[in-house]
């Protein structure tokens, strides 16, 4: 049984199907000569494994956010197109990104068949695009996933100066943190941060008097006690689970305040986010300081 992408005519050369089949209703034509069993889902995986049984025959490896997904890492943006890297012309289709260049040595991995190019590659050529939020995320991503130094994105600038979008490599490296542990927590940081607001502390621990960990929130500003988090449940982040409210109920009695948002809060309603989060952070600062509290309590450190 087929389950994955396949070249049409190799199936009928070998036999597994006949050319009426293939174009038959059991089967789409996702690139030419590039068929997926009908209601397999067309997602980046899919659709990335499709291209390159285009492009690697004749050299070409899988780029961008295609070699993102299949270095196991996360992030793409929701529209993102299967992308590769040729060094010959290739006609465009539709739902596939195609990159004039090329790739060797340490630049390329090798996933499951698939040439794909490095995770500091990949972090390069996704690093120089437009775009700072999905940069940051790709960054995000591929230090988590793989360990690579971002600094080493800065050396490779210093060796290819005059390459295409290095300019802002300096405020995305800056703003990239591997600790980030979801996509859309990278989001939520850089959308703070770009929006004017200090940079919050990631993935930080809160102690209690005897030194027990109460939680590890996404992002923190201790100075305010304050923590956000990103809640990726589909359903309303008022219906909490019982060691949510818990772990909250225990951070409040430690004079700390815990926001959380929700998909829609950075797709749909960015401004609002933003202003809420300036808002109380304003004013748990402010609450702080009448009250005489130290900014930083000796219980507390950062993850």
């Amino acid at each position: 049984m087929i389950d994955q992408p396949f070249r049409g005519s190799d199936a009928v050369h070998a036999g597994l199907l006949s050319k009426n089949h293939l174009l038959g209703p059991r089967f789409v034509r996702v690139f030419p000569d590039v068929y997926v069993p009908a209601g397999l889902p067309l997602d980046l995986d899919v659709r990335s494994r499709a291209a390159y049984l285009l492009v690697g025959c004749r050299g070409g490896l899988l780029a961008g956010w295609s070699a993102v997904r299949l270095l196991g890492a996360e992030g793409a943006p929701l529209d993102a197109p299967a992308e590769v890297l040729v060094d010959h012309d290739l006609r465009r289709h539709a739902g596939l990104a195609v990159r004039r260049g090329s790739a060797t040595g340490d630049d390329v991995y090798e996933v499951e068949g698939c040439r794909v190019t490095s995770p500091l590659r990949t972090a390069w050529d996704l690093g120089r695009r437009r775009g700072v939020e999905n940069a940051v995320v790709a960054l995000d991503a591929l230090t988590r996933a793989h360990g690579i130094d971002p600094v080493e994105l800065l050396k490779r600038r210093e060796e290819q100066p005059g390459a295409r979008g290095c300019r802002q490599l300096d405020r995305v490296v800056e703003l990239a943190d591997g600790r980030a542990e979801s996509p859309m927590e990278s989001r939520l940081r850089v959308l703070l941060v770009r929006s004017g607001l200090p940079m919050p502390q990631v993935q930080y621990v809160l102690r209690d008097e005897d030194g027990v960990v109460v939680a590890r929130f996404d992002l923190a500003y201790p100075d305010a006690r304050l923590a956000i988090e990103y809640d990726g449940r589909e359903h309303h982040f008022s219906v909490l689970s019982a060691d949510d409210r818990v772990r909250d109920a225990r951070a409040g009695r430690l004079g700390w305040q815990t926001l959380r948002f929700t998909r829609d809060d950075l797709v749909r309603t960015r401004p609002r986010t933003v202003a809420v989060v300036r808002e109380v952070l304003a004013e748990r600062r402010s609450i702080l300081r009448r009250a005489g509290l130290r900014l930083h309590d000796p219980a507390e450190f950062d993850a």
